[in-house]
């Protein structure tokens, strides 16, 4: 057990949540960090209806009894509010809410006991999330997979300037992928981790072999940013698709443009089929630090043994 504002506010044993990750983040994965005592999530926006949420969620209880969460990714091509009436409908525990204007859900949700944590990536988004009723918010570094924000600003930088400029807890996210990061993480203020690309190299993911394998096998190198041209940048693993996408954008192509290089369809053909250069894959600069496809249980396990390790080393530095 670790008690700290997180565990407290969610009702969990460790203060380790496992990252949305769309098209892969369902029952099996979330129940399965859920039962190692972390907060496991379903990802909502990329389910194909509110019913299929539904289904999720009712998967999940028949996997465990802990606490868990829904993400939703605050889409304008798709209306959230269907699967945030199931959130209240089934009395999910809590939503992480990322991308776009928070504020409608958190009105919402007010008078509901849902706790709402909402990623950040810059002190001002965290103090507008405060002020609109978030319980808790995520920062999230420019080393993290997916989609990161503008600013080019690092976990070790972003999350105490997070945690100097709000009084709810503060989760750190972005290239935290081992007990080192864990500790570093509670050592800059912050009250738990978010962790997606770590999550993605687990046996209870459904992504493909192929996209495991390159998170184990590549490097932090290996590692781009694609979109910044049209001002929602996210890391991705290199590939020739990728490559395209860059290319696009150098050329000056529009949001309009690179629609095609950057659907839905196009990274389920990588993370789900496996077919690396013919789509794009989310993965944050942790990649350089995995080296395992392990079950939750032993990743839960290792963070576990090696933040204890790490913990008596620190102390042998201080008197």
């Amino acid at each position: 057990m670790m008690k700290t504002q997180l565990t407290e506010l969610l009702g969990i044993q460790y203060p380790i949540i496992q990252g949305g990750l769309a098209n892969l983040a369902y029952s099996e994965l979330a129940a399965a960090v859920s039962n190692a005592g972390g907060l496991g999530q379903i990802t909502a926006t990329s389910l194909p209806s509110a019913n299929h949420l539904r289904e999720e969620i009712q998967q999940v209880r028949k996997l465990t009894n802990r606490p868990f969460s829904v993400n939703i990714a605050i889409s304008e091509h798709k209306s959230i509010m269907p699967f945030l009436e199931v959130v209240q409908d089934e009395q999910v525990q809590a939503v992480t809410l990322t991308g776009g204007n928070p504020a409608p859900i958190l009105h919402q949700l007010e008078s509901s006991s849902v706790k709402k944590l909402i990623l950040v990536s810059s002190v001002r988004q965290a103090k507008k999330a405060e002020s609109l009723g978030a319980d808790a918010v995520i920062a999230v570094g420019q080393e993290g997979g997916g989609h990161i924000g503008r600013a080019d600003t690092g976990t070790i930088v972003l999350v105490p300037r997070v945690v100097d400029a709000v009084k709810i807890p503060v989760v750190a996210s972005g290239g935290i992928a081992d007990g080192r990061g864990f500790l570093a993480a509670l050592a800059l203020g912050a009250q738990g981790i978010e962790m997606g690309t770590r999550f993605i190299a687990t046996r209870e993911c459904i992504a493909h072999s192929a996209y495991k394998n390159a998170i184990v096998e590549r490097d932090e190198s290996q590692t781009l940013v694609i979109k910044r041209s049209i001002g929602a940048p996210g890391r991705v693993l290199n590939s020739d698709w990728v490559q395209k996408i860059l290319e696009e954008e150098e050329r000056g192509a529009t949001a309009e443009q690179l629609h095609p290089y950057l659907t839905g369809e196009r990274n389920r053909t990588a993370i789900l089929e496996g077919h690396m250069d013919a789509g794009f894959a989310w993965a944050g600069q942790s990649i350089g630090l995995i080296d395992s496809v392990p079950t939750v249980a032993q990743l839960f396990q290792f963070l576990l043994s090696t933040l204890g390790s790490m913990k008596d080393t620190v102390n042998g530095y201080v008197s």
